[in-house]
């Protein structure tokens, strides 16, 4: 009786171990669907309906985009899955210098690597992961077969469009306005304990679960297909080629370049 019950106890210390093992060592890969308004301003009060949908099919490669995450515990690695005009046979070159580049976040190092590229310039971006302050709700919905539970942040502007540039920025600057307190975004996520990782596309991460649906201003993550193995082999390396800079250096550097841009093509005009 004794060794029988010693059996019994060995034999459920082995399946505690080897439960604990797999749990440990499990990666995935998810796709994800960017999907963004397009904003005409006053400008686009002045088209029609014929003219908006043409400028919006014009525009399809930036307002919808596919992206990939692969993921274990401690690591991720974010990109997109870039697609071939099927009209012009090319990508969107111009768009292209003002979009996320390849992303690598390590949770247990509090570490961000993103290559990014401008006008033939390799960056890579070191910095550390912006930490969200969550705040959980107890609203719940359906994504695929994952139970999902809504979170909401407000987020600093500069923390989620750091790599992002326009015109209207570049005149800021040049007012000098002064802003006693930053844009502050708020952002909408909606994660599943039932994959535990902390993970999420692009700029997100921090909560109790893979985050499966992510809004921010104009701009929806939307989960396709979620993946899972039970083996941590999801690949994970962070870039590693360019010119070493962190986040609020790019964004200085960029827009210096930009202010030059701007002022020879004005001096080639007069």
């Amino acid at each position: 009786m004794k060794l029988s019950a010693f059996k019994i106890i060995v034999f459920a210390f082995v399946i505690l171990i080897s439960l604990n093992s797999n749990a440990q060592n499990f990666s995935g890969k998810v796709t994800y669907v960017s999907k963004s308004k397009m904003e005409l301003g006053n400008w686009g009060a002045k088209l029609s309906d014929a003219q908006k949908k043409q400028i919006a099919n014009r525009l399809k490669n930036r307002l919808e985009k596919t992206y990939i995450l692969r993921f274990n515990k401690q690591e991720s690695i974010f990109k997109e899955d870039e697609k071939i005009d099927a009209i012009s046979g090319a990508t969107d070159s111009w768009g292209s210098y003002f979009t996320r580049g390849e992303q690598y976040k390590s949770i247990q190092e509090n570490k961000l690597v993103q290559s990014q590229e401008f006008y033939g310039k390799r960056f890579l971006v070191k910095d550390k992961l912006y930490k969200i302050d969550w705040s959980l709700g107890t609203a719940s919905k359906q994504i695929g077969k994952y139970t999902c539970y809504k979170a909401k942040a407000f987020v600093p502007y500069s923390e989620l469009k750091w790599f992002d540039f326009s015109w209207s920025d570049i005149r800021s600057n040049d007012r000098e306005e002064k802003q006693v307190e930053e844009k502050m975004i708020v952002v909408e996520a909606w994660y599943t304990t039932e994959i535990p990782v902390a993970q999420g596309p692009a700029e997100y991460w921090g909560l109790p679960g893979l985050i499966l649906e992510v809004s921010a201003e104009n701009t929806t993550l939307l989960c396709t297909e979620v993946i899972i193995s039970k083996q941590d082999d999801a690949g994970i390396e962070a870039p590693n080629k360019g010119t070493e800079i962190t986040k609020k250096e790019y964004t200085a550097t960029i827009r210096k370049k930009m202010v030059q841009m701007r002022n020879n093509r004005m001096g080639r005009r007069g």
